[in-house]
């Protein structure tokens, strides 16, 4: 179906997302299928639309919702018959209908990870999120996150200062600011590396009640979410609950049994996240999935040696890392992972350990 025809599902009146998900799974034929399998008022309405369009309400909200996607680049609707809609997305039982974006929809193309925490963390807090971001940006991996305050901001902010991409789903329209202090991180999500991404229309202002389901499109876009910092009784908890149920993996930073700001995850732990100290704990659970979501390698001349053993190193440390996990994250061949890590090993900078490779401080001679 055209972005028009997925408008207009999404305005259908009476129609929730999981409801919608339902349908769109059966995959009914335009228009005729849908008309058969829509509930009664919603069905009455897109007769409507498509026999009397003047007289229809939705006829107004399309052209208004086409209106503001063509006045400015950058602009976009993204629903599940486009090659941008992300395909983690589809797997949740209530994925949106479609998505509003604003900003570059390339920042989808990376492996995603969700990181969440605290509106009010300490300093300790706060310098972990960027630290985490910063590494996961120079691995190549996109940060998402809600764009609120404390955890949220610092970890999107150090992702897009790292160079690297971050995605920041919203619960309110793309084009509000909310909250109003973000202004300029919300002017940097529209650059490059940055995506603005909400289920609601633009214009639509933030609604307390729009917050909790903004959550499971966080988690629902990511392979896992890190839980940074967060009390017992935190919003953090609701998504890595959602995470769970959407068969993600949750990752918890430890800290202080004196912190309050720590009690939320260890209390993650104690249920069974994964106890994070480095990103290689993260990497290393979610390596195998990372290749599913990776956008296909592009097709140009051969990498210098120099270059192909560079790509390799950035992924190794002192935390044994298998080949398939290079793998993963490198988007290369086995065999050609296999060459580069014997020339690095020839040279002294990498060498094998039970667990996988390992790169060593200083190659000789360096």
């Amino acid at each position: 179906m055209q972005a028009r025809e997925w408008l207009a599902l999404a305005r259908l009146p009476g129609m929730g997302a999981a409801r919608l998900a339902e349908l769109v799974a059966a995959r009914p034929d335009w228009p005729d299928g849908w008309l058969a399998v829509l509930p009664h008022e919603a069905a009455m309405a897109l007769r409507l639309w498509l026999d009397h369009p003047a007289r229809s309400p939705l006829s107004a909200e399309l052209s208004a919702d086409e209106a503001w996607l063509g006045a400015e680049p950058g602009r976009h609707l993204i629903h599940p018959d486009r090659t941008a809609w992300p395909r983690l997305l589809g797997q949740i039982a209530d994925p949106p209908p479609v998505l509003w974006a604003l900003g570059d929809l390339e920042a989808l193309a990376p492996p995603r990870l969700a990181m969440v925490g605290s509106q009010r963390p300490t300093r300790e807090g706060l310098t972990n999120a960027a630290g985490f971001a910063r590494e996961l940006a120079g691995r190549g991996w996109c940060v998402v996150s809600g764009m609120a305050l404390g955890i949220d901001a610092a970890a999107q902010q150090a992702a897009l200062d790292a160079g690297g991409k971050s995605v920041a789903v919203l619960g309110c329209g793309v084009d509000v600011v909310y909250p109003p202090r973000h202004h300029r991180l919300h002017r940097r999500l529209q650059e490059p590396g940055g995506l603005l991404v909400s289920e609601h229309p633009p214009g639509t202002p933030a609604r307390a009640g729009f917050f909790p389901r903004r959550n499971r499109i966080v988690t629902g876009l990511s392979l896992g979410v890190l839980v940074v910092e967060a009390a017992e009784k935190s919003g953090s908890l609701v998504s890595a609950r959602l995470a769970l149920e959407q068969n993600r993996e949750v990752f918890a930073l430890p800290g202080s049994i004196h912190n309050p700001m720590a009690r939320g995850c260890l209390q993650l732990i104690r249920d069974g996240a994964v106890l994070v100290r480095d990103l290689n704990d993260i990497l290393a659970e979610l390596s195998q999935w990372a290749v599913a979501c990776a956008p296909a390698p592009a097709t140009s001349a051969p990498e210098p040696a120099e270059a192909r053993e560079d790509s390799l190193l950035r992924w190794l440390s002192d935390t044994p890392t298998p080949v398939d996990a290079l793998v993963a994250l490198t988007g290369r061949g086995v065999a050609d992972c296999q060459r580069g890590l014997l020339e690095l090993e020839l040279e002294g900078a990498v060498t094998q350990t039970a667990g996988g490779w390992v790169r060593l401080l200083t190659r000789p001679g360096a």
